[in-house]
């Protein structure tokens, strides 16, 4: 990935702090069980009637009443947890924030411009619709399945596409086509020595003499960093 991208992020209140971009992907299998099947089918009538997901767009679930209606819930969330702690990030899990996502499909993009302080750790937990998560600069494609786990940077573009494709082509996410994605995820603060250490991570990059963004960004030789939602290459700002 290009040295040039910097993320800021605020640290401590309204400060920024500058801090490299990780190519690292941390990823693997958990056991977790199948959800039941009155908790999928309610996932797909939110999806369908309530959520107005676009194709490509990942938006959030409810995950209080999920949890009402899984029993098996925190022995995924305690799955997630043992992996991390194999990964050298123990007990990171625990004081995260955690929700529920679904996506139908996801275009190439990064989280950096609001997520800029986090690392995201996902769980996947629907079954293989023959669909992979792509990190285009670190080469990495993850299928995805249930019990998928990865951690990333949230300033790294990624995307979610069918398995064999080359970019995201809406074509692949017709209505019709079963390729709704429910995912849970964590927002691990980059500040946790365990996690900048895990994805080698280095703080204050930034030249001191050079022109600083006013607020949280993702920053390219000095632009904002923009993502092609079809390749997941880098855009020109000019």
């Amino acid at each position: 990935m290009n040295q040039a991208l910097i993320s800021f992020f605020h640290s401590g209140g309204d400060r920024l702090r500058s801090r490299s971009v990780s190519e690292v992907v941390l990823t693997g299998m958990v056991d977790v069980p199948m959800p039941p099947a009155r908790l999928l089918a309610d996932w797909d009538r939110e999806i369908s009637s309530q959520l107005a997901l676009e194709l490509g767009e990942v938006e959030p679930l409810p995950l209080a009443r999920a949890r009402a209606r899984w029993p098996d819930y925190r022995l995924c969330v305690q799955a997630a947890s043992d992996w991390a702690r194999a990964q050298s990030l123990p007990g990171v899990l625990a004081s995260s924030d955690i929700a529920l996502m679904a996506c139908r499909g996801a275009k190439y993009h990064h989280d950096g411009t609001r997520y800029g302080f986090a690392a995201f750790c996902n769980l996947f937990m629907s079954e293989d619709k023959g669909l992979d998560l792509h990190f285009p600069f670190a080469d990495r494609r993850i299928p995805l399945r249930r019990g998928t786990v990865a951690i990333f940077d949230t300033g790294q573009p990624h995307a979610v596409i069918r398995r064999g494709s080359s970019g995201f082509d809406a074509a692949d996410f017709a209505e019709g086509t079963d390729c709704n994605l429910v995912f849970l995820t964590w927002e691990l603060p980059i500040e946790d020595a365990s996690v900048a250490k895990a994805l080698r991570i280095e703080f204050d990059v930034a030249a001191q003499n050079a022109a600083q963004p006013d607020e949280e960004s993702l920053m390219l030789g000095g632009k904002p960093a923009v993502v092609h939602p079809a390749s997941g290459q880098w855009m020109s700002n000019d």
